[in-house]
């Protein structure tokens, strides 16, 4: 039977509209793609992968938002193994295989053997456990699992309850979970995939002045098999699950798994840096206490540097959609046959879209600081220099909190900013949406992990007040050195003269913000010796304003090292201010406080902040998400389609791919019939229930 809406068309042409967008803005879109995406070969691995994915059917995306919890985690295992398959077939290296995973956009349950697992072995294992473990890690030979966080400690890693007491007559340790709490939970690639796992627990060592006595060591990682290599059975002694259902990451197996005094070997524990005799049990460190830590640094450090795709994902959606879209006429037209204006159009749009496409600039260029700071660090600790380690540990810590609440939150907000539409399957949002909900909380709570943040800043400020000299040892140092000598004369700066912005001025009162509060911080804790926790929400604000600091930075810096063209270079330095303004305006009080910003500059940021919006952003908003080159493959979504289709889109879904308009049911409340013809009665339901 024809279906007479395959002829229908929207009433307006979405394509000529985005193309039109594009056309007013003198923007190179491939100029801008290669400055931010050149490292490691990015585009050109994304454009040579994408292709043989979307021609692999069992990466066809169509379906999977109408797949159950049990079927996404199929599907992503099936997915795992085909990728392995694709890096034999191709000869891809472990980039290409990331690139992959990355545009498949589904949580792999290899994920964690592919990052956690293999970066702790490599980071922390011995010379001889890397070279016994290394090949069978690469081939996929076992697959690794990283379980430190706990049903009852997830943060606080030295509260950790798993026990790993040593034997001396065996020579194994016993690793056990005394406590319902001590059971290893969320635990991605533990719960159905995982042979092999990191077991971060209590190490414990027979306290020789006290027969039958242990003293904790504090938590270490142990590398242990947790299931058999035919059956896929768990061993004796070990219970390991899925945990069920959660928001987001439907195709991992997060997992829970507790041990009844479960034996594992004395090379089990890994022991670069940590070394049990095995005759004796006494323990000896090398390195830094810190480099323990050095797996769950990495991934704050790439989460970091994840956060600017995944937000450029979100703005990409909604800077399209929002061009496209028609909504009302300008009460001011002339006349009645005023056409509908762009909801982009309008500032109350503007002022939640457009600062975060700014903020995507932000992450990139403090992303890739991060980056360069994490394999500096690496390369400084694999010859024994381990000066660095509690920069980068606060700054990954700083900057994860911020970076991840600045993208979960702006994800929701294009999300909010894109009306009903934005709530549908075909926005492309759900499923990122749900996904990244984690990131705030997983790797460290948001809220508890700027605690290392501000210690750290006090602890530098102290120094910084006691020695009188010029002298610095770092950048923050620095700062702090040259707050303190001007702290008695330092006057509010203008970051806004005659109409015009300042950008030295805007970066002099980032710096100065965060040595004040840094300051602020110092005289509570150590000159006032207030109790700690009544310092909480204080300290947090600091790390805060540090990490900003640190954002605003690295936008500055990499704007004046850039050789990008006039055009391009001019807009770039307007998403600057913009991004800039924009966070001084969203926490006014603090610039007014400590005394970095003029009362008189400050009033003037909203008028200017929608000046920047729609003369200066606004007709370069398309080309500017266009540079970030992501396919439509990733981006799964009709509202962010390239090429403008949106309605056609939007009801090719829901008319032609739903799978729930392919069934009749039966809606009489008196049978018990569901689907109708199918005298079934309710009992698939009922089993499956």
């Amino acid at each position: 039977m024809p279906d007479f809406t395959d002829d229908l068309k929207p009433s307006y042409d979405g394509t000529a509209i985005l193309q039109a967008e594009r056309d007013r803005s003198s923007i190179s879109v491939h100029e801008l793609s290669k400055h931010l995406l050149s490292r490691d070969g990015f585009l050109e691995r994304q454009n040579r992968i994408v292709p043989i994915l979307e021609n692999e059917p069992l990466f066809n995306k169509r379906q999977q938002l109408n797949l159950s919890r049990p079927e996404r985690y199929h599907l992503g295992l099936a997915r795992a193994k085909a990728l392995r398959r694709l890096v034999k077939k191709h000869g891809w290296d472990h980039e290409d295989h990331k690139m992959a995973e990355y545009l498949t956009d589904e949580m792999s349950p290899y994920h964690l053997h592919m990052s956690m697992f293999s970066t702790t072995v490599k980071e922390q294992g011995s010379e001889e456990q890397k070279k016994y473990w290394w090949p069978k890690i690469e081939s996929y030979k076992m697959v690794g699992a990283y379980a430190q966080t706990e049903m009852g400690h997830g943060s606080n890693v030295q509260g950790l309850e798993c026990q790993a007491k040593y034997d001396v007559k065996s020579k194994e340790f016993v690793i056990h979970s005394p406590y319902l709490t001590a059971s290893k939970w969320w635990n991605g690639t533990l719960g159905r995939t995982a042979t092999h796992a990191i077991v971060v627990a209590q190490l414990l060592l027979p306290d020789a002045g006290n027969n039958g006595a242990f003293l904790s060591q504090g938590p270490h990682p142990f590398i242990v098999q947790i299931r058999d290599m035919k059956t896929h059975m768990p061993l004796d002694g070990i219970v390991v699950g899925d945990i069920g259902p959660k928001y987001g990451y439907t195709s991992m197996d997060n997992g829970y798994m507790l041990f009844n005094n479960y034996r594992v070997p004395h090379d089990a524990l890994l022991s670069r840096y940590a070394k049990v005799d095995p005759t004796t049990g006494t323990f000896r460190k090398e390195g830094h206490p810190a480099v323990v830590y050095g797996s769950l640094t990495n991934v704050r450090a790439t989460i970091v540097m994840h956060a600017r795709l995944v937000l450029a994902r979100a703005v990409t959606i909604s800077v399209r959609y929002t061009s496209i879209r028609r909504q009302f006429k300008d009460r001011d037209a002339p006349n009645d046959t005023a056409p509908e204006m762009a909801v982009l159009d309008y500032p109350t749009v503007q002022v939640r879209i457009l600062p975060l496409l700014a903020t995507t600039f932000a992450l990139h260029y403090t992303g890739e600081a991060m980056y360069n700071l994490y394999n500096d660090t690496r390369a400084s600790i694999d010859k024994g220099d381990f000066s660095s380690i509690a920069e980068l540990h606060s700054l990954s810590s700083g900057l994860k909190s911020l970076c991840t609440t600045y993208a979960a939150n702006g994800i929701e907000t294009c999300r909010r900013a894109m009306g009903g539409h934005g709530f549908g399957g075909g926005s492309g949002l759900i499923g990122i949406n749900n996904d990244y909900l984690s990131k705030p909380t997983v790797e460290g709570d948001n809220w508890m992990i700027t605690q290392q943040v501000a210690a750290y800043l006090i602890k530098k400020m102290t120094s910084a007040v006691k020695d009188t000299s010029n002298a610095a040892e770092d950048p923050t140092d620095e700062l702090f050195k040259l707050y303190l000598s001007d702290r008695d004369r330092k006057s509010s700066a203008d970051i806004i003269c005659d109409g015009e912005i300042a950008n030295g001025a805007i970066l002099e009162a980032f710096r100065w913000r965060a040595a004040d509060l840094s300051y602020q911080a110092y005289h509570a804790r150590v000159v006032q010796k207030k109790k700690w926790n009544s310092l909480l929400i204080q300290l947090h604000k600091l790390s805060n304003a540090y990490s900003e600091m640190i954002l605003v930075q690295n936008f500055a810096k990499a704007l004046q090292l850039s050789r990008l063209s006039p055009a391009t270079a001019i807009t770039m330095t307007h998403l600057f201010q913009l991004f800039s303004l924009h966070t001084i305006d969203a926490d006014a009080r603090s610039f007014t406080t400590t005394n970095a910003v003029t009362s008189s500059s400050l009033d003037a940021l909203p008028n200017l902040i929608l000046m920047l919006m729609a003369e200066k952003i606004r007709p370069h908003a398309v080309k500017l998400v266009d540079c970030w080159a992501l396919p439509d493959y990733i981006l799964d979504s009709a509202l962010g389609r390239y090429d403008g289709k949106v309605y056609e889109d939007l009801y090719d879904r829901a008319h032609r791919r739903n799978p729930l308009n392919r069934t009749t049911f039966n809606v009489d409340w008196e049978s018990d019939e569901i689907v109708l013809g199918s005298g079934d009665g309710g009992r698939h339901l009922l089993a499956k229930l």
